[in-house]
């Protein structure tokens, strides 16, 4: 236990010694990976598919605001469907403009959320994201979650659909667009990933500010839990024929990942609590104080060692 808290130390000491350029490293990556995810499902047009200017791409988000990820994603999406047809293009930017008005109104600091989710989502294990933002986010972290989730989807429908798409007459182009529409918003898989995940993101946030011993470990389970459970209520509800095998271990490695999370983030010693309690002319306090655990990195000194000459 002693050597992991002393490589916690190291790391944390090593972040703050280079966070500039560990900042614009994991911009650079986060956006790399979208886009070469993007890519990957969709693929439409050959020129955004080009690696100097995914790259290019990248590099720009890199230095950019974080927010741009999402800007520059939303765009390699919308100019691929738009290479399909038409009317996917503008069912994407509908998606997107409604998504950018409550993003930037309610979570505007949410980048990984938006970006990660369908990151995680295409490794199966999306069930990271509500337990990770209960824990590291606010309760408005379920508007970037949840349009996380949207994303995803689109993805996923509009890759596993190519042939259905591209009419040019008037009649087939209004068919084509009514039957994108029925087929987004008619995905009960996703309405009850949305729900699963919106509420086991607020009851992760809520057990997680107790004030209790072990509050995330006991947050990370019972969102773990819940997520399991309203998946299940909700294939049976829905008929929805999600695999409940990939959920349940989709899930408990995403648990694993949180405690992973936990000991970086926030571990303490409840061994050494203490309780404190004063008074002012208006209020009587009572404060609980649980010591975060630390241990001193032993630092490396360096002795030389001087041979002394020999008299000829």
């Amino acid at each position: 236990m002693t050597s992991l808290l002393e490589l916690k130390q190291y790391v944390k000491r090593f972040y703050i010694r280079y966070e500039t350029y560990l900042t614009y490293l994991w911009k650079f990556l986060l956006a790399l990976v979208s886009i070469l995810m993007i890519n990957g499902k969709l693929g439409y047009m050959d020129n955004l598919s080009n690696m100097a200017i995914v790259m290019m791409a990248s590099l720009l988000c890199a230095i950019l605001p974080p927010n741009c990820i999402v800007f520059v994603d939303a765009l390699f999406i919308v100019g691929h469907l738009y290479a399909l047809s038409i009317q996917c293009a503008l069912i994407a930017v509908i998606v997107f403009l409604l998504m950018f008005l409550l993003y930037f109104r309610f979570s505007p600091r949410d980048t990984l959320a938006v970006v990660l989710t369908p990151i995680f989502f295409s490794m199966h294990i999306p069930y990271v994201m509500p337990l990770a933002m209960g824990l590291m986010g606010t309760p408005t972290s379920v508007v970037s979650v949840s349009f996380g989730l949207v994303i995803a989807y689109m993805l996923s429908y509009f890759s596993s659909n190519t042939s259905s798409f591209g009419s040019e007459g008037v009649e087939e182009a209004a068919s084509e667009f009514s039957s994108i529409i029925s087929g987004m918003l008619g995905n009960k898989e996703m309405m009850v990933m949305i729900m699963a995940f919106s509420v086991s993101l607020l009851l992760v946030y809520l057990i997680k500010r107790l004030s209790v011993d072990h509050s995330w470990k006991i947050a990370i389970a019972a969102g773990a839990i819940t997520i399991i459970v309203l998946i299940l209520i909700g294939d049976l509800v829905s008929e929805t024929q999600i695999s409940l095998v990939g959920v349940i271990f989709g899930t408990i490695i995403s648990a694993l990942l949180m405690l992973v999370l936990e000991f970086f983030a926030f571990n303490l010693d409840y061994s050494r609590t203490e309780k404190v309690q004063f008074e002012d002319d208006e209020y009587y306090y009572y404060v609980k104080a649980v010591p975060k655990v630390n241990v001193s990195t032993p630092e490396r000194r360096v002795k030389k060692i001087n041979r002394a000459r020999g008299h000829r």
